[in-house]
């Protein structure tokens, strides 16, 4: 159930010290981090360092901050807490469920051509070990259900993303979740362009292993990352790497992995990360994520509405607060905009400047990005 809603964007957006010069439009690529999101990692770890040591246990201090944050993680994502793995990053949570399966030669691989590279690489490194990768064409970031059911038809494993970050369009998670189980896939989606700008939930996706992180919309810190587990299929998974946060019993042997998606998590990791991703679910349940995506699509709309038609590379009804726009040199747009205090980014495919609008946007930031661009029409 949603919290109350006492906190509005605009007081958000007053509580983030990158915002208040600048037009900035990239989240889709780091979220700026409100200074109770900073707060909260500093205390920690100032308690950790200075209290912890003699007033109780370091590693006690640590695994009760771990799993407070993971219980958080779940009721954001309608997961339970032992479906969730603590990670670094969307690209250590698709590279921990790639690297937890007995691939054998010939195995297929299924991905589309919309994936980030976190969604690419992996599968590259297994094709030198005869994995084979199976790519599905999309159209303006739209993938066919036919296409993608042919592709699967005989793979081990789909991977795809939920919201794609070259055109941000939503893919129909459910239903290629159930065109791959169908086939037998392990499905496993790329959801880091989700969580702090739409609702997300993961039992109605369906899907077997879902990455994510929170240094994005959700405005938090780097290394704060997720991945959720269905509790079903985790104990067919057996990771590479292991330390004693993945086993029952570190000092058991054999040892057995830890119930559930905690295999995935290895040893004396930063806690102060995950403390802050912690602050910032709260945060953003605290504006609510009904408003907030509300509230960017109304100001994404406002920018697609006024770029030329055949500039538009996103749907002119955006489906979230990615809006890409062709521009004759990207990298040079980019940077002439930011000698004007305007912050996008240039994609590399298609090759275009990408806004990423969040709720803590304004109406004047889109209106300064708008007339930054009337020169490239």
């Amino acid at each position: 159930m949603q919290p109350f809603m006492t906190m509005t964007p605009a007081e958000l957006r007053a509580d983030i010290p990158a915002l208040q010069e600048s037009a900035y439009l990239n989240f889709g690529a780091h979220g700026p981090s409100p200074k109770y999101v900073v707060d909260a990692a500093d205390e920690f770890v100032r308690e950790h360092e200075y209290d912890a040591p003699v007033a109780d246990d370091p590693y006690d201090t640590a695994f009760r901050a771990f799993d407070r944050t993971r219980e958080t993680v779940a009721s954001f994502v309608g997961a339970e807490p032992d479906e969730i793995a603590l990670t670094e990053s969307t690209t250590a949570g698709l590279n921990a469920v790639a690297n937890a399966i007995d691939w054998q030669p010939g195995d297929v691989v299924v991905r589309t051509d919309l994936e980030h590279p976190a969604g690419t690489l992996p599968w590259q490194r297994l094709e030198r070990e005869g994995v084979r990768v199976r790519v599905v064409e999309t159209n303006d970031g739209r993938i066919d259900l036919d296409r993608f059911a042919e592709a699967v038809a005989d793979a081990r494993l789909a991977c795809f993303s939920a919201v794609t970050w070259t055109h941000g369009t939503r893919l129909p998670v459910a239903e290629l979740v159930d065109i791959a189980h169908e086939a037998g896939a392990f499905t496993l989606v790329d959801a880091v362009q989700v969580p702090g700008q739409l609702p997300m939930d993961v039992a109605k996706w369906g899907a077997d292993a879902v990455a994510a992180a929170g240094h994005k919309w959700l405005l938090g810190l780097w290394g704060g990352g997720f991945l959720y587990v269905d509790r079903d299929v985790a104990d067919g998974l057996e990771p590479r790497t292991v330390g004693y946060r993945s086993v029952e019993t570190p000092t058991a042997d054999p040892y057995e992995f830890a119930a559930g998606a905690r295999r995935f998590e290895v040893g004396s990791a930063n806690p102060a990360p995950h403390v802050a991703l912690r602050e910032a679910i709260d945060v953003i349940d605290e504006v609510g994520i009904d408003r907030i995506e509300a509230r960017a699509r109304r100001l994404a709309e406002r920018l697609a509405d006024s770029v030329p038609d055949d500039r538009l590379r996103s749907p002119s009804a955006p489906e979230s607060g990615l809006v890409t726009i062709d521009t004759d040199d990207p990298a040079a747009t980019v940077e002439r905009l930011a000698a004007d205090g305007i912050v996008v980014r240039a994609l590399p495919e298609p090759n275009a400047v990408r806004a990423s609008v969040h709720a803590v946007n304004t109406a004047t930031d889109i209106d300064r990005l708008l007339e930054g661009l009337e020169r490239e029409w």
